[in-house]
């Protein structure tokens, strides 16, 4: 059940960059594919069949929009799932953060949801499921089953544990999921959108659950890119990991916002003057607005 995971990990070089925002935006989306495939093949990365249809496919079209470098510090196994990547935090029992591609097509996905959790028991630190039992939290998902709909190998890989946190109920059936609900939305006009989000994670966890010690996040972030819109856009959000009193618009933020909390780098790979103007964005009407 579980997918192939590739615990190559790639460190970009911020590149002199420098054509219209839109254009720009289109282009880079275009090549990142071949490009991000072609240098971790120099560098010795043998892919597996999943992962070469995956790249030659073109899917995900935004490949290297879903990496994201982290502190050098931070533990970390890459893993490839179907329809979504994953950076495991093998000493929290956590993702750092999971990220995936929503299109139109696939928030429209008519199959059943799967609400089977499980580990993936070729993950060292993964959790297990008595872990959660009587916890007190919700098994929260990073990347929500309703964006899997389109097909039951990615549903399946959506409850892997590798892609869950512990989650206040009142915050994974509340705010988490009205923003899961308003990105299906958005797609609808946007095309396209690229996802990320996870635990904002610290070296003391003040409380943990379980045996296996899983540390208990204060606070989750998502950010969200919407490369094909006219201009690109992005916007962020900061959520406690309780019953937010605040609507979206009051928690959302800067993508920059994020990365300050966080020490992630979100969309390295756009051309800087881009990075720099979607990552200062906050606004969420705009976003909210509906299409025309």
């Amino acid at each position: 059940m579980a997918g192939k995971r590739n615990t190559y990990r790639q460190r970009r070089a911020k590149r002199p960059k420098k054509m219209t925002a839109h254009a720009r935006a289109v282009l880079i989306v275009t090549l990142a594919t071949a490009a991000t495939f072609a240098a971790l093949a120099c560098c010795g990365h043998q892919f597996n069949k999943s992962e070469e249809a995956r790249y030659e496919a073109g899917r995900p079209h935004s490949v290297c929009l879903l990496n994201v470098e982290l502190p050098d510090e931070t533990p970390e196994i890459k893993l490839a799932y179907n329809g979504f990547d994953v950076s495991f935090n093998p000493s929290h029992h956590q993702p750092n953060y999971s990220a995936w591609e929503l299109t139109a097509e696939k928030a429209n996905g008519q199959l059943p949801r799967k609400s089977k959790f499980a580990p993936d028991n070729d993950v060292y630190g993964c959790a297990t499921l008595e872990d959660y039992r009587n916890s007190g939290f919700d098994r929260g998902h990073m990347v929500p089953a309703g964006d899997m709909k389109w097909d039951i190998n990615a549903m399946e890989d959506s409850h892997l544990l590798t892609n869950i946190c512990p989650q206040d109920h009142a915050l994974n059936g509340g705010r988490w999921a009205s923003l899961e609900n308003k990105c299906r939305e958005w797609v609808q006009r946007d095309s396209l959108l690229v996802i990320i989000c996870g635990p904002i994670l610290s070296d003391r966890m003040p409380r943990t659950i379980g045996s296996s010690a899983i540390s208990v996040p204060e606070r989750f972030f998502k950010v969200i890119f919407a490369p094909y819109a006219n201009p690109p856009r992005a916007i962020g959000f900061i959520m406690p990991n309780s019953a937010p009193q605040e609507g979206l618009e009051s928690l959302a933020v800067s993508v920059d916002n994020v990365e300050e909390i966080t020490g992630f780098d979100f969309f390295s790979c756009l051309p800087d003057d881009i990075e720099s103007e979607v990552e200062s964005q906050v606004n969420y009407r705009i976003w909210n607005r509906r299409k025309r």
